[in-house]
């Protein structure tokens, strides 16, 4: 199917077109929204506010610095790696400015995975927090990087609680090893030096030029740079906008776009949060609560506790480990109109539960780096699909192929590919892969993933091609029998994998983390799931872990349980 099928019976409100013309980049799309909302609240960190007004001020002191006194020149890359501080948006938005590409790079990265994506991206510069300055130092000569910026957990927030923060944090926690870096320079005192210093524009502004080299997660092999453009990341934030501008039935606004709070706790070096809130929530001037480590729950729930939450955004392990917490049920969910989830598959029983907590739907979203990151998303007023993904944005096309290429009838499964404004230019420096990820004709992005299209344009994906298990010659796919078992009252998550068979070919493995101390045989699992389940799908073994190995945004990494 090469339409789109948002539509005013399905999404009422929504723009029946969009102008994909009406930036030239994204530092277009940062400014605007700085002017337009100069008072509005923009960002909490710590329970410490920036306005738009601040984010510019300080965004502005940080692209003088680069341009004046490095010798970073336009076009060249800096890498940023920190997790949801204060600091990341304005270090994005500054750089951005200064006419730097960003390179997104996460924190938990080994110095392995440092060396590759700082030599693979040819960053020049480096901004990261000094939890992993130890491992920068370790790694500074193996790398290009000439130019090292440090700052630290608190320091965007006031006198006491910046000294409170990075004093529990470095001597407390001891989260902070000693390092030797006698050449870089202080993030906080940039910023106190320059502010008020203007900056040199219009660097980078072609729509076309790649802007962040967003790197993929490397879960079905090597780490790749995916080269995201101004046109990309505004599309996708034009497409994602459009959606928050559903009515209802009486021409009400869904989500309002005043005094809306909503919640980040997801990373925003990775490309889902990046667009949602560092582009799309931005641009509509809405106010983003970061949370620096969402693992910690009890932390994360008194963060976002003073606010009246108007969205929230995660994914399925996220709402779990909420749902989890006696506290959770304590905060004010009067003012939610939505919550959105993508990443990685959504569970039944985490749909539900989440309703009957919050009152609120969750709508289910599927995206990849490579799509900046949104590809379809499930209404927000009411008609979302359970079960899937939802319907495919304004001015994307998408179809389902089989093993030959040739595109699959509606209803049958078949890989997914795409074709839209949002898709990347490519992979950066890998020409092959780039060829490799496209049709034949290089008219779309092949997704990797098996889906489902149904006749009213609904989406489900079954799972990745490389997680399919094979048993018998008969297709297993991972994501049903997790979805089966996530609704037992003793597992509190699960992943599986097919492992070798000498009668089968394959047979299905799983990997349960439980809930309590009771630890279900194999053959209390294949009962549980006998009614549900045909019989080659039933799991064959099971092992308990701990907790199952996952990426930084929740996805379970098959791969290394395989």
């Amino acid at each position: 199917m090469d339409v789109s099928f948002w539509d005013d019976k399905r999404a009422p409100g929504v723009a029946n077109s969009l102008d994909f013309e009406k930036f030239n980049s994204v530092i277009d799309v940062i400014e605007n929204a700085m002017k337009n909302f100069p008072e509005r609240k923009a960002f909490t960190g710590f329970g410490h506010t920036l306005t738009f007004r601040e984010v510019d001020q300080y965004s502005a002191a940080f692209a003088h610095y680069l341009q004046e006194y490095t010798s970073l020149k336009p076009g060249d890359a800096i890498a940023i790696q920190m997790p949801n501080t204060l600091q990341y948006p304005i270090a994005m938005y500054g750089a951005l400015r200064a006419g730097l590409v960003v390179v997104n790079t996460n924190p938990l990265y080994t110095e392995r995975e440092m060396i590759h994506q700082f030599n693979d991206s040819g960053a020049k510069a480096l901004l990261c927090t000094d939890i992993f300055a130890k491992s920068v130092q370790n790694i500074q000569t193996k790398t290009d990087i000439g130019t090292i910026l440090i700052t630290s957990m608190g320091d965007m927030l006031p006198t006491l609680k910046r000294f409170t923060v990075n004093t529990v944090i470095k001597h407390v926690k001891k989260m902070v090893p000693s390092y030797d870096l006698p050449n870089a320079v202080s993030f906080r005192k940039i910023l106190k030096d320059n502010l008020g210093k203007s900056f040199a524009p219009n660097h980078l502004c072609n729509p076309n030029d790649t802007i962040i080299l967003q790197y993929t997660g490397g879960t079905t092999g090597v780490s790749k740079g995916a080269e995201l453009t101004n046109k990309n990341l505004i599309a996708n934030m034009l497409q994602a906008s459009a959606l928050l501008d559903q009515t209802d039935d009486s021409g009400n606004r869904l989500v309002p776009l005043t005094d809306c709070n909503v919640v980040a706790p997801l990373p925003l070096y990775h490309i889902y949060s990046f667009t949602v809130h560092l582009m799309t929530f931005f641009h509509l001037g809405m106010h983003s609560i970061l949370i620096a480590n969402p693992r910690d729950t009890s932390l994360f729930i008194k963060a976002i506790k003073p606010w009246k939450l108007s969205g929230f955004i995660g994914l399925n392990t996220l709402f779990v480990s909420l749902m989890n917490h006696p506290q959770f049920k304590t905060l004010d969910f009067s003012k939610l109109v939505f919550t959105l989830s993508g990443g990685t598959a959504l569970h039944l029983d985490t749909t539900i539960r989440w309703k009957e907590l919050t009152k609120t739907g969750i709508s289910e979203a599927y995206g990849l780096t490579e799509t900046s990151p949104a590809v379809c998303m499930n209404p927000l007023n009411g008609l979302e699909r359970i079960g899937t993904v939802g319907i495919a944005l304004q001015s994307t096309a998408v179809k389902c192929i089989d093993d030959e290429g040739n595109e699959v009838a509606i209803g049958e499964r078949g890989e997914l590919c795409i074709s839209g404004p949002q898709v990347m230019k490519g992979y950066w420096k890998q020409e092959q892969a780039t060829k490799d990820t496209f049709t034949d004709d290089g008219q779309w992005l092949k997704t990797g993933d098996v889906a489902i299209i149904d006749e009213d344009g609904f989406i489900s994906i079954v799972d990745r091609i490389k997680d399919m298990i094979l048993v018998s010659g008969f297709n297993v796919y991972p994501n049903e029998i997790e979805d089966v078992l996530s609704t037992h009252p003793d597992i509190k998550d699960c992943a599986a994998i097919g492992i070798p068979d000498e009668k089968c070919g394959e047979t299905v493995k799983i990997f349960i983390v439980a809930k309590g101390d009771n630890k279900l045989s194999i053959e209390e699992i294949k009962a549980f799931c006998k009614g549900q389940l045909t019989s080659y799908k039933l799991p064959r073994q099971v092992e308990y872990r701990n907790e199952l190995p996952m990426s930084p945004v929740g996805k379970i990494l098959r791969r290394e349980l395989r």
